[in-house]
């Protein structure tokens, strides 16, 4: 399963989603640390979901790392959060 894809489900499973897209941004940093050919090394992700509803924006990446894990996360270079109720 591609990286995008379990972090997709690792979010639909962990959050009630209303809105989710995860963008693989890799090829934008060819040539920058971190960057492996094949690309899956470096993400935007837009979540909107009631449970962060009055989380701190620490709180909330905590969330989301923590619904991704540790394994997935030792995976990824970069990955950038907006993150919403």
């Amino acid at each position: 399963m591609a990286i995008k894809e379990e972090i997709e489900k690792a979010l639909e499973t962990a959050f009630a989603i209303e809105r989710l897209t995860v963008e693989d941004v890799s090829e934008a940093h060819r040539g920058h640390a971190g960057f492996r050919e094949g690309g899956e090394t470096h993400f935007d992700v837009s979540i909107r979901a009631p449970d962060f509803a009055g989380l701190s924006r620490l709180a909330k990446h905590r969330a989301v790392h923590s619904a991704l894990g540790a394994d997935l996360i030792s995976r990824i270079h970069a990955l950038a959060l907006d993150i919403n109720p």
